[in-house]
Formats: C-alpha cells, structure tokens, sequence
C-alpha cells in the first residue's frame, strides 16, 4: 500500500469509499431497508431505544443534526404513538422523551431487519476476511474520534434465534463454575426456556439480552404466571460485565413491562446464597415473602419467593 499520496488522492479515496458504503447499506434508499423509515429516523429511534429518557437538546447535540430537523422527526413519531413526553424531573420546562410500547415494537423490527442485513452480508466472506473488516472498521472508527465519547457499553435486545441455547449452556457453566451446581441446573433451565418458547405470548411476555459490540453479556425473562401476576425468570449477567449495572436494569426493565401489560404482581423464584442478584431485587422494591429449605443441584439450599406490587 502506498504510504506517499497526497491529499487530493486521500480526499477522492475517502470520497469513493463513502459512496460505496452508503451504497452498500442502502442509505440512499427512501426507506431505510425497505422500512418506513430514513436513515436519520432509524438512527434518532436507536438513540431513544438505547437511552432511559433523553431530551430533544442531547439528541441534537450527540447525533449532530439541525433542531429543527430533530423536531419534526419527533413530532412524527409522537403521532404514530412511538414516543411519549414528560416533564424532567429536575426542571419541568424540559421534556424527558422515551419509546413506548408500540415505539419498542417498531424499532424491534427494524433492528431485526439490520441484523439480518448485515449477517447477509457478513455471510460472504470469510472467517479471517470477516474479522479483518471488523477490525478495519475499528480502526477507522478510533482515528476518527476526536474525543471519548460516553455510550452505553451496552444495549437490550429482544432474543432472537440462538439466544435461547445461549441462555442455557452460560447457566449451566456459569453456576457450575460459580456454585459447583450439577447438570440438573442447566437440565432445570433447557425446561424452562423450551416452555417459554413452545407458548411464547408476545403481548405480554418478553426476553431480553444484554448485547455488547454482538456479545451477549445477560438476559432476563418476564413470563405470564396468571393473568394478573408476572414472573421474573432467568436473570443472569456474564462475569466480565458485571458493575456496569446491567443486571439492575434487565430487572428494571422487566418490571416496567409488566406494569405496561397490567400485571398486578411479580415474583421470582431464587436461592439465599446468590447475593448480588437478591440486592437487585431489594433495590428494586421486591420482598422476601417465603423461604423453604432444599436438596437441589446437587447441594442443601435455601430457595426464596420474592414478590413486588406493581
């Protein structure tokens, strides 16, 4: 590779290489892969996806764009019924956005179209070629940058094909690992993720998995225990990500949904000795409700019933 070009020839390189991709990933279309949406709106809806709250002033700000511009997005999208408003806590002249349900949906569907979109693409080369081109996109990332710039280090997705023997084999290696538990668990979890799937309700049960740069880093289950009463399952957090607060926020979440959906209660099931996960669930207003004593997983246990009023 020539290292002496001069800058005319960079800039003409850069230029061809921007066509190309743009090209490449459809931006130039009308919609978005084939969506109702353009680039800019599916990016606007990522960043309202993938953030609490956010004002209309910090979108503006991160993704660069015109207010006014950001503000006819959004008013679009608040009379399609994807975005709610509310008053900032710590200043009500400032409107707090976030996706409701039917925004969540939507953009569900569009983040399942660019999955599938880029494995297409991906599905074309090969191993060592894929892993070049992820890291040259890395690089031109980093160079690029001018400054760090504060991201989540994660998001939550809905699961997808493969999350749930994903789900599985990390429980079982994981509290094999963590709590010497025989295979019993990991058979005890293969049932419970093959029931869900087998009577999935869409409308009123969820999982999601915490993803990180395409690694999946947790999971948690909201499952229909009876029409008013929901139940937590499977909350787990890989061990290299823990103290980024996502385990927290996978039960947070799990907890608005089911309010969303007019749950009257959660409850989950759990072990005394798992320790961070029930100061989730204390921080998160659930009680100890009941505690009975245990011969499971190849050890004596303490199994406790927690629940919360939503």
């Amino acid at each position: 590779m020539s290292r002496s070009r001069t800058a005319s020839e960079s800039v003409a390189l850069v230029r061809r290489f921007n066509r190309f991709y743009t090209r490449q990933i459809g931006a130039l279309n009308s919609g978005f892969l084939d969506s109702p949406f353009s680039l800019t709106e599916v990016r606007v809806m990522y960043e309202l996806a993938h953030r609490p709250k956010v004002t209309a002033t910090q979108l503006c700000r991160d993704l660069g764009l015109d207010a006014g511009y950001v503000s006819r997005i959004l008013q679009r999208f608040e009379k399609r019924g994807f975005i709610d408003r509310e008053a900032a806590r710590s200043d009500g002249r400032q409107r707090m956005l976030r996706l409701t349900r039917k925004g969540r949906d939507t953009f569900a569907g569009v983040e399942t179209r660019q999955h599938d979109a880029v494995r297409g693409m991906l599905s074309g080369l090969s191993v060592p070629d894929r892993l070049q081109m992820v890291e040259a996109m890395q690089q031109i990332e980093g160079l690029l940058s001018a400054a760090p710039r504060e991201v989540a280090p994660y998001v939550l997705r809905p699961h997808r094909p493969g999350d749930m023997g994903w789900v599985v084999q990390r429980h079982g290696e994981l509290y094999a690992r963590e709590y010497n538990w025989d295979e019993r668990f990991e058979a005890l979890v293969a049932h419970i993720v093959a029931d869900f799937v087998d009577h999935f309700d869409a409308e009123r049960e969820r999982c999601w998995i915490a993803e990180r740069a395409g690694v999946n880093l947790g999971s948690v289950f909201c499952v229909k225990k009876s029409k008013s009463v929901a139940k937590l399952r499977l909350l787990l957090v890989e061990p290299e990500a823990r103290g980024l607060g996502i385990g927290k926020h996978l039960v947070a979440e799990c907890i608005r949904f089911a309010r969303e959906k007019g749950y009257k209660r959660m409850t989950l099931w759990t072990n005394s000795l798992l320790h961070t996960a029930r100061h989730i669930y204390e921080e998160e207003g659930f009680k100890l409700v009941a505690e009975e004593k245990h011969h499971s997983f190849g050890h004596d246990l303490v199994g406790q019933n927690w629940e919360v009023e939503l």
